[in-house]
């Protein structure tokens, strides 16, 4: 039995919706067995699908090409994880290391930030002033 790879990664509940899985195909995301693959290239039994999400590479074994979507409980019948720890040791090591990722200007700035703010504003009217000599 053969199922297209955007239905699969849906029915194996890999991804939320079925759009999800194919804009992740698109994108070059997802891999069969080292190849690049298109939403409608077919997948079979005994397949390995890589799937990006950042930061690492989920690896997944097919062990039933399904169209359909199945209970949480039935999932290791149809896909078996088989991702290398050192995987998960990259995701451990960005959970733990915080906020690095986050973009500089990007939402609401932390305590950290806001008290940054307000030591420099604090220091530029005295730069301002020894560097025009305003006081005279």
């Amino acid at each position: 039995m053969e199922a297209r790879i955007d239905k699969w990664l849906w029915a194996a509940r890999i991804y939320k919706t079925r759009s999800l899985a194919a804009d992740a195909c698109k994108n070059g995301r997802v891999s069969i067995n080292g190849a690049l693959a298109k939403p409608s290239r077919t997948v079979k039994e005994g397949d390995e699908v890589s799937v990006k999400k950042s930061p690492i590479t989920y690896t997944y074994l097919i062990k039933q090409a399904i169209e359909k979507r199945v209970g949480a409980k039935l999932l290791p019948e149809v896909v078996e994880n088989i991702t290398r720890p050192d995987q998960y040791e990259l995701l451990e090591m960005q959970r733990i290391s915080g906020f690095v990722g986050r973009a500089k200007g990007t939402g609401r700035p932390t305590k950290k930030d806001r008290r940054a703010l307000d030591d420099f504003a604090a220091e530029v009217p005295q730069f301002i002033e020894e560097a025009f000599d305003l006081d005279e």
